[in-house]
């Protein structure tokens, strides 16, 4: 029988079997997204490693939000993100939304992402 979560997994594995074809050498922006926080990484696949990163359980996140769980703090993230990003010479990624839908936080992040420089 087919779980949530099971559902979900196969979903994610599938948007990422896309993206990597699709990618042609680009990083990925990657996104997590639990109840109370939203994550964000960039991601080198050939090398295995994070490039950037920024959640908001960082230190100087935590002080600049309210409420962690919200379509602000997540644009809050995703301009951090590019910022961090931009200053380690990542202009051109491609964004892994992994199974979650493109909708409410997830889009927030990602909008505020391309404002602040990120191409994707």
């Amino acid at each position: 029988m087919n779980t949530p979560r099971k559902l979900f997994e196969k979903r994610k594995s599938r948007v990422r079997t896309a993206l990597k074809a699709a990618a042609n050498g680009k990083l990925r922006l990657s996104v997590f997204r639990s109840g109370k926080h939203i994550y964000a990484q960039i991601i080198d696949d050939a090398k295995g490693a994070t490039v950037a990163s920024a959640s908001t359980l960082d230190k100087e996140v935590r002080d600049s939000i309210k409420k962690s769980s919200t379509v602000e703090a997540a644009s809050f993230i995703g301009k951090l993100i590019a910022e961090r990003a931009v200053k380690s010479g990542v202009s051109e990624v491609v964004f892994d939304r992994g199974g979650y839908i493109y909708h409410g936080r997830v889009k927030a992040l990602a909008d505020a992402a391309r404002e602040a420089g990120l191409k994707f």
